[in-house]
């Protein structure tokens, strides 16, 4: 293979203007780059181009801050992932645009009645009116002072107090006299460090213990000499506990080898830990009580496979906990008091709630998938009756959302076909559509008639599964017409993701571009959200519980199924399959297992060896596989590298040597073992300076164009 790609341009002129509203605005602004000649086809796209920036709307905005008020949002953005983003504010309407600077008050934390804040500054913490102007806070009164930076500070839950640590020692400040007491020092800590508050008169402590881990290298090549540059890796036990201010005696509340989450009641009067075990196959929420100083389990669900989805917080002004939990087989919300009483699940159905806060105490805001799998309306959740209301119409995909200080604004990040995300503001007291308050595409991205992917909902061969897919054809594609096409199968990463919906993918946005421009080129792309992908139900994405890779590949020979049984436009003997990751990991083991469905694998930064992935990184194998020395079987089946002598496609193996998520080793030890074989067909390039996500556009262009001439070659 050979390299024969440009180095892509920067533009990095910013213009700034209004324009008039859409659908879903009243209101908007304009944050886009000065753009190169206009290309109105993706036929007409050079092949370097489907990874220029800030023609490729790759980085999207990012929700920094909100005031107080809600009535300034603050975001950083640029339209280069190659240059430092910058910080802008829109006002709520979405009509005003500004730049500012990395101000620390941006960072800040609101006491319990919301009057005043708390923000570091200068190695200082101060206190000031929770009113901003010019993005700064009024008022300011300098608190603490300190030769070094101090942490922000957390509120007791009533608001008398605030506590920090530094240098592992503990601080407590009374609010009204401003009196300091150190409540823990360091010699006398015991590893113990500061975690929150657990009641208006105990903090909440924790400590971690290492022994279990080990040390996991990444070298490091480029330089003169080479850096063995290393990670602490493995499964830490966690100790919960809490210490009256009074005695600074301390009771253990929980240990765990696993997650654990918490949240202190508005009261005060309750503590509620959300215990997940580090194999994610049993859990428990305990509430802790300060009044009696005791325990109590007011929820508890096991599964075969693993949990995913967990959430939970009090009621703003009463004790009612609420917790999402996937224990119906689907994510859902559940009340229940501190006592463990009242337990309710106020949604049901096959959907799910990816997203739930509390608006006030009878009332919580969720994003629902009830209407389409792939999509995410926003609908209020009255508590009272259990009635919804949902509160957005257009076709499309929320996400990253965050309810205003004053709980009456939600933002977050929309997105449809062909449209990447912007920001947008919901008012939930009285919901007059989406107010845009972005517009970042750049305008060269919007001029292109890029080709809507058709989006399939179908059922898998054993006539139950729901699988998600979406297709693009080629642009001389005729319905009818019998001609038939190679085709190459894009699989996602992560495993738990879910990538098949109604908008543009931030997390594949180059491969976006790759795809629509394969189909310049005479390709029909196809992905399928394949058994483990989230957003599909508890059984669907625990099917693949120890053996990844199975269902996997069926779920995706099942939509090239689909398609022959629906149009016949895929040429089954020229079908290629690339991921990166886990995507990767795919490609090696349905290229290895289905010989007569997959004819060419690329394989990005892949997991060959499952039991080097577990020990980089149990937390992810250990709830899918359990570990290596009590369920080799499954590392074996699961794993590329053990699978290697059924191999008789062509590969190309694509790896950053200094990938600290998937080691190189990974690819060394499949390499070795291809030429050990001595008669398999591969390619393979290593990046010597890329982490597992390349950060230069050089290495994804010369990436993607090593993949382009790969299945030229095979397909």
């Amino acid at each position: 293979m050979h390299r024969s790609i440009t180095t892509p341009h920067l533009w990095a002129f910013l213009a700034c203007a209004l324009i008039a509203s859409t659908p879903h605005a009243q209101a908007q602004v304009t944050l886009s780059a000065q753009d190169a000649p206009a290309i109105t086809s993706p036929a007409d796209l050079p092949f370097h181009r489907i990874f220029d920036e800030p023609f490729l709307p790759g980085v999207r905005p990012s929700l920094r801050a909100i005031s107080p008020d809600a009535q300034q949002i603050y975001f950083t953005w640029n339209d280069s992932a190659k240059a430092g983003r910058k910080t802008f504010v829109v006002d709520a309407k979405g009509a005003v645009v500004d730049t500012v600077g990395t101000d620390a008050t941006l960072s800040y934390r609101l006491s319990p009645d919301r009057s005043q804040a708390l923000y570091v500054e200068d190695q200082a913490v101060f206190l000031a009116s929770a009113t901003m102007e010019n993005h700064r806070f009024k008022n300011p009164e300098q608190i603490i002072a300190s030769k070094d930076r101090l942490p922000l500070p957390q509120w007791s839950p009533d608001g008398s107090k605030i506590a920090w640590a530094q240098d592992g020692d503990i601080w407590v400040m009374t609010m009204g006299n401003r009196s300091v007491q150190k409540v823990l020092d360091n010699d006398n800590a015991d590893g113990q460090n500061f975690a929150g508050w657990a009641s208006n008169e105990h903090l909440l402590l924790v400590s971690r213990d290492n022994s279990d881990t080990r040390l996991v290298y990444f070298p490091e090549y480029v330089d003169t000499f080479v850096e063995p540059g290393e990670s602490r890796r493995g499964l830490y036990t966690t100790t919960y506990s809490v210490m009256h201010l009074d005695s600074t005696s301390s009771a253990e509340l929980l240990r765990s080898k696993g997650w654990v989450s918490t949240q202190v009641s508005p009261t005060g009067s309750y503590l509620a830990l959300d215990a997940v075990d580090a194999p994610m196959k049993k859990r428990q929420i305990h509430v802790w009580a300060s009044a009696s100083e005791q325990s109590t389990i007011v929820f508890e669900d096991s599964t075969e496979g693993w949990m995913y989805g967990r959430n939970m917080a009090f009621a703003p002004s009463k004790d009612v906990l609420m917790f999402q939990s996937e224990q119906s087989g689907w994510n859902h919300i559940y009340t229940v008091s501190p006592d463990g009483s009242g337990l309710k699940q106020h949604t049901t159905g096959s959907y799910d709630i990816p997203f739930a806060e509390w608006v006030d105490d009878e009332m919580i805001v969720m994003a629902t998938t009830q209407k389409d799998l792939g999509e995410r309306q926003v609908a209020l959740l009255d508590l009272r009756d259990a009635s919804t209301e949902t509160l957005t119409e257009a076709e499309g995909y929320r996400y990253q959302f965050r309810l205003s200080p004053d709980k009456r604004h939600l933002l977050y990040a929309y997105t449809t076909f062909n449209q990447p995300y912007d920001l947008y503001r919901l008012d939930l007291r009285r919901p007059r559509g989406e107010i845009q308050l972005t517009q970042t595409v750049p305008e060269a991205f919007t001029q292109i008639d890029w080709q809507t992917e058709q989006y399939v909902r179908f059922t898998g061969r054993d006539g139950e599964t729901g699988l998600s897919m979406s297709i693009l054809t080629p642009e001389d594609y005729q319905p009818g017409s019998g001609k038939q096409y190679p085709t190459v199968v894009f699989v996602h990463g992560a495993g738990s993701l879910q990538n098949v919906f109604k908008g543009f993918s931030n997390s594949y946005y180059r491969e976006y571009m790759f795809h629509q421009w394969l189909t310049t080129q005479g390709y029909v792309v196809v992905e399928v959200d394949y058994r483990h992908s989230t957003g599909y139900g508890r059984k669907f994405r625990e099917d693949v519980t120890n053996w990844m890779g199975k269902y996997d590949t069926q779920d995706i020979i099942d939509g090239l199924d689909w398609i022959a049984e629906n149009g016949d436009y895929v040429d089954r003997d020229r079908v290629g399959i690339y991921g990166g990751s886990y995507g990767g990991f795919m490609a090696l083991y349905a290229a290895t297992v289905e010989p007569d469905h997959f004819h060419a694998a690329a394989a990005l930064r892949a997991v060959t060896n499952w039991r080097n992935y577990y020990y980089a990184n149990p937390w992810y194998t250990l709830p899918r596989l359990g570990t290596p020395e009590d369920n080799p079987v499954h590392y074996e089946r699961s794993s590329p590298l053990d699978l290697v002598d059924d191999l008789e496609r062509p590969v190309l193996i694509l790896h950053g040597l200094v990938d600290d998520n998937v080691g190189f080793q990974d690819a060394a030890q499949y390499i070795e073992a291809l030429i050990q074989a001595g008669d398999k067909d591969f390619d393979m390039m290593m990046y010597p300076s890329e982490p597992h996500g390349f950060q230069d556009p050089d290495s994804w262009i010369d990436e993607y164009e090593r993949i382009f001439e790969f299945f030229e070659e095979n397909l």
